[in-house]
C-alpha cells in the first residue's frame, strides 16, 4: 500500500503485487480508489499551489507565504483532479520575482499532459521575456523531458534532460534540483537525469527580477500553452533530497501495473479490419507483454488477418499482461475481426486510388504505380509509347510543337479479377534552350522563429558575388505544417528545365527544441513546394521521406540521375535500434537517400553515405562524367569539423563502414579552414555563368553566416575566399541556382 506521506495518484488502486494478480481474471474490476495523501516536506517552501480550489481566480499559496497566483485564460477548477489548462490561453501567473536570492531551488508538480499537446511548450517557466524570446528563464517542459537554466534566450541554455518524451494522458510528479552546480530531473520520485558544472542559479536571473512567472505557459511568446491539468505545484528555497523528492512522488511497481492497466485501451475493436498498434510499454513505465486466443486471426505482434470473405466475422481474445519489476497483471480485450472484403471490392477500390499526378501538363517522368490497395497488381499501356512509356518515361515534344494528348490505361488485378481505369494526359513541348544569366538564391537566416523560414535573393545580372533581397526581405515561403520551421531550403530545376522544385527541412530550433531532442525525436519528413516559374509556389506538401527509426531529416538535397531517370534525394538523419522506440541510444548522423520522380512519392529510404562517424549537409554538382560531392565532416572522418570533397562516377554509389576501398574518393578536407574561415557547414556548390570557375557558398555558422569560396576547378580544386561581395542580410544554409534572362527579370520584378 501507499505510505501515508506520499501524494497518492487519482484513479486505480494502488495495491499490492497479490492483490493485482487476483484482479487479473475480472479484469481490474476489483481495483479500488486509493485515498489522496500530501507529503509533508514543507521545510523550505516559498510557496505552494494545492490548486484544489472549487472556483475562482485565485491560485492559494497554502506554504503560509502569501504568494497567491493569479489563474486566467481558459483554465477550469476540479476540485481534487486538480486544474485543467485547455491549451489556449490558460495558466497560473505567479508573482514576480520569485527566485529572488536563491541559490538552490526545487521546483515540482504533478501534471497530466494532453494527449495532443502542442509543441514546443513549457510546463512552467520563470524568469523574463524581452521582444517575445526569453531572455534569462528556467522552466521544464516534456518534450525530451528536460529542464534548462539559461542567463540570456536559448543559446544560453544549461540543460539536463531524462532524453525522451514524458508520457502524456498520464499523471507524472515531475522535480528539479539545483544547488551547488548540481542539477538532478526526477520523475515519480526516480531520478532520470543529473547534470554537473551548472553556473547559473536562480537568484541570479534577471538580477532577482523577474516578470514572466508561469505555470502552465512559456516564456517564450510563440510557444504553445500547457494542455492538460496540473496540480500541487511547489517551490523550496533549497534542493530536496532524494529521499525527499521520492515522497512527493514515488510511484510503486505495483501501482505503475495498475496505472498502465487501468488506461490501457486499444480503442473501437468491434469491427477490425486492419493490423492493430499493441504498445509495449505503458506511461507509468509499466511492459505490456500480448497474447492472443487465435494468433492466425490476430497476432501478439497486433497484425490482423481477415477470414475469406464469406466465412463470417471471428471474434478474438488480446490479453495484455503488464509488469514492472517483481509486480504483474493482466486485462483482457474483445476484438471482432470482419470477414475479408470480395476481390471485386478490393480492385475496384484500388482502381478508384489510383492517380497520374499532372496529367494535364506532364513536362518529365511519371511515376506509374504497379502495385495498388490491398496487394493489387497495377499493369499500364499507352496509346502513344514514344510520347509516355508503360513504364512512365516521358518523351516531350520539341520546342515549338503541338503538345501531345494520350491515354494511359491501367489494369488492376487481383487474382482473376481485373479493372480498367482510363487517363487523358498531356504532355508539354519542350521549352525554349536559353543562356543562364543570372542566379536565384534561397536561403534561411538564423536560429528564431522569424529566421527559420525561406527567403530569397536574386544576382545583379551574371554576378554571383552581387545580390538584392526579393519580397523587401521578407519570407517568401512560410510553413504550416510539421513543426512550422523552415532550414536549408534547397531549389532544383528539372532536366527539361521548366519546373522547379522547392525542399526544406522541417525543424524549428526557434521553437524551443534543444538539438539533442530535434535529433532524437525530430522531423521523418521533408517539405516541398513546386513552381514553374521561381515565383508562384505551389501548396505544401509534408512528405515523410525516413523510417521510423530515425531521429531527424536534415538539410534535404537532390540531384537527377540520368541513369534512372529520377531524382536522388538525399539528408542527413540518425538512426536508432529498432527495439528503442523513444530514441534514447546513441548513435550519428548518416546521409540517407531515396529516389522520386514527382517529389510526391519515394521510394524507401536508403543509407548512402556512412563512414562510421558522423556526417551531414551534402550537396553534389556533376562535371562531365564526374560527381563532385562536398559533405560537412563533424570532426572524425577526414579530420576536420569542416567541409570535405569527394568524387564518384556513380551519384548511387553507397558507402558504409565496411567498405574499403571507399566508393566516393576523398579529393581533400578541411576546405573552410584551409581558405581561412571560421567553422563551416552547409556547402551549396555552383558553376559561374560566364567563366571557368566554381563557388562553394558555406555557412560559417559560429561568425559571418553564409560567405562565398572560390575556385577554376573542381578536379584539381583550390578554394579561396572570394573578395568583394554583397550577399543578403544574415542567410544561412541555402541554395544558389543559375536562371535565365526571363527568369531574373521576373525575380527582379518581386523586390
Amino acid at each position: 500500500m501507499l505510505p501515508t506521506h506520499s501524494r497518492a495518484r487519482t484513479g486505480p488502486a494502488m495495491t499490492t503485487a497479490a492483490a493485482l494478480a487476483a484482479s487479473a481474471a475480472l479484469a481490474l474490476g476489483g481495483l479500488v480508489a486509493a485515498a489522496p495523501a500530501h507529503s509533508a516536506v514543507d521545510d523550505g517552501l516559498v510557496l505552494k499551489y494545492n490548486l484544489t480550489e472549487a472556483s475562482g481566480t485565485v491560485a492559494e499559496d497554502s506554504s503560509g507565504n502569501g504568494r497567491n497566483g493569479v489563474i486566467s485564460g481558459d483554465a477550469t477548477a476540479l476540485g481534487g483532479e486538480g486544474l485543467q489548462l485547455g491549451g489556449t490561453n490558460g495558466h497560473v501567473r505567479l508573482p514576480n520575482d520569485v527566485m529572488r536570492g536563491l541559490n538552490s531551488i526545487t521546483v515540482s508538480t504533478d501534471v497530466k499532459i494532453a494527449a495532443d499537446q502542442g509543441a514546443p511548450y513549457f510546463i512552467w517557466g520563470m524568469g523574463n521575456t524581452t521582444n517575445g524570446t526569453g531572455s534569462g528563464y528556467l522552466f521544464t517542459t516534456g518534450n525530451a523531458y528536460r529542464t534548462s537554466i539559461a542567463s540570456g534566450n536559448w543559446s544560453t541554455e544549461q540543460t539536463l534532460s531524462a532524453n525522451r518524451d514524458l508520457a502524456r494522458s498520464a499523471w507524472k510528479t515531475i522535480t528539479y534540483t539545483l544547488s551547488g552546480g548540481t542539477a538532478v530531473l526526477y520523475e515519480d520520485g526516480t531520478e532520470v537525469a543529473r547534470k554537473t558544472g551548472v553556473t547559473i542559479t536562480p537568484g541570479s536571473i534577471g538580477g532577482g527580477t523577474t516578470t514572466a512567472n508561469y505555470l502552465g505557459r512559456s516564456v517564450y511568446s510563440g510557444d504553445k500553452y500547457l494542455k492538460g491539468q496540473v496540480r500541487d505545484f511547489r517551490i523550496y528555497n533549497r534542493a530536496l533530497s532524494a529521499a525527499e523528492v521520492r515522497e512527493l512522488g514515488y510511484v510503486s511497481p505495483e501501482q505503475r501495473v495498475a496505472l498502465d492497466l487501468q488506461d490501457l485501451s486499444l480503442g473501437d475493436t468491434s469491427a477490425v479490419t486492419s493490423n492493430l498498434k499493441l504498445p509495449t510499454t505503458g506511461p507509468n513505465g509499466s511492459a505490456y507483454t500480448w497474447s492472443s486466443s487465435d494468433p492466425a486471426t490476430v497476432s501478439a505482434q497486433g497484425t490482423v488477418t481477415r477470414p475469406p470473405n464469406g466465412t463470417g466475422d471471428r471474434t478474438v481474445t488480446l490479453t495484455a499482461t503488464a509488469t514492472s519489476g517483481e509486480a504483474s497483471a493482466s486485462k483482457t480485450f474483445t476484438v471482432t475481426v470482419r470477414e475479408d472484403i470480395s476481390d471485386d471490392q478490393k480492385v475496384t477500390e484500388a482502381a478508384a486510388a489510383l492517380n497520374v499526378w499532372d496529367a494535364e501538363a506532364i513536362r518529365g517522368n511519371i511515376t506509374l504505380p504497379t502495385a495498388g490497395l490491398y496487394g493489387t497488381k497495377v499493369e499500364w499501356t499507352s496509346s502513344d509509347e514514344s510520347v509516355v512509356t508503360a513504364t512512365g518515361e516521358v518523351t516531350r515534344p520539341a520546342y515549338g510543337s503541338e503538345q501531345a494528348r494520350l491515354n494511359l490505361h491501367a489494369t488492376v488485378s487481383l487474382g482473376k479479377t481485373k479493372a480498367r481505369k482510363k487517363f487523358r494526359v498531356t504532355v508539354l513541348p519542350l521549352p525554349k534552350a536559353e543562356a543562364k544569366e543570372g542566379y536565384a538564391f534561397a536561403y534561411f537566416t538564423g536560429n528564431d522563429l522569424a529566421g527559420e523560414n525561406i527567403y530569397m535573393a536574386a544576382s545583379r545580372g551574371n554576378d554571383a558575388l552581387k545580390w538584392d533581397e526579393l519580397n523587401g526581405g521578407k519570407p517568401v515561403l512560410t510553413s504550416g505544417l510539421g513543426t512550422k520551421g523552415l532550414r536549408d531550403p534547397f531549389i532544383i530545376r528539372s532536366p527539361e528545365g521548366d519546373k522547379f522544385y522547392m525542399i526544406a527541412t522541417d525543424l524549428s530550433i526557434g521553437s524551443g527544441t534543444s538539438w539533442d531532442s530535434s535529433q532524437r525525436q525530430g522531423s521523418q519528413y521533408i517539405e516541398v513546394w513546386e513552381s514553374t516559374d521561381l515565383v508562384s509556389w505551389s501548396g505544401q506538401r509534408h512528405v515523410k521521406v525516413s523510417p521510423d527509426t530515425a531521429g531527424n531529416t536534415w538539410a534535404p538535397e537532390a540531384h537527377y540521375d540520368e541513369k534512372i531517370g529520377a531524382y536522388v534525394v538525399y539528408w542527413a538523419s540518425k538512426l536508432y535500434a529498432g527495439n528503442d522506440p523513444s530514441h534514447t541510444g546513441g548513435t550519428y548522423n548518416k546521409m540517407m537517400y531515396s529516389t522520386t520522380r514527382d517529389f510526391r512519392t519515394f521510394t524507401e529510404a536508403k543509407v548512402w553515405n556512412d563512414p562510421g562517424n558522423s556526417v551531414i549537409d551534402s550537396t553534389v554538382i556533376k562535371e562531365g562524367d564526374t560527381f563532385y560531392r562536398f559533405t560537412k565532416d563533424e570532426g572524425q572522418v577526414s579530420g576536420c569539423l569542416d567541409i570535405m570533397q569527394e568524387k564518384s562516377k556513380d551519384l548511387l554509389a553507397v558507402d558504409l563502414p565496411a567498405t574499403n576501398p571507399r566508393n566516393w574518393s576523398l579529393m581533400g578536407n578541411c576546405i573552410g579552414k584551409n581558405a581561412g574561415t571560421g567553422g563551416v557547414e552547409g556547402p551549396t556548390v555552383f558553376k559561374s555563368n560566364t567563366e571557368e570557375k566554381y563557388y562553394l557558398f558555406v555557412d560559417e555558422f559560429g561568425g559571418r553566416g553564409y560567405i562565398p569560396l572560390e575556385s577554376t576547378s573542381l578536379e584539381n580544386p583550390n578554394w579561396k575566399l572570394s573578395t568583394n561581395y554583397e550577399l543578403p542580410r544574415a542567410p544561412r544554409h541555402g541554395t544558389v541556382l543559375p536562371v535565365t534572362k526571363t527568369e531574373l527579370e521576373r525575380l527582379h520584378s518581386q523586390l
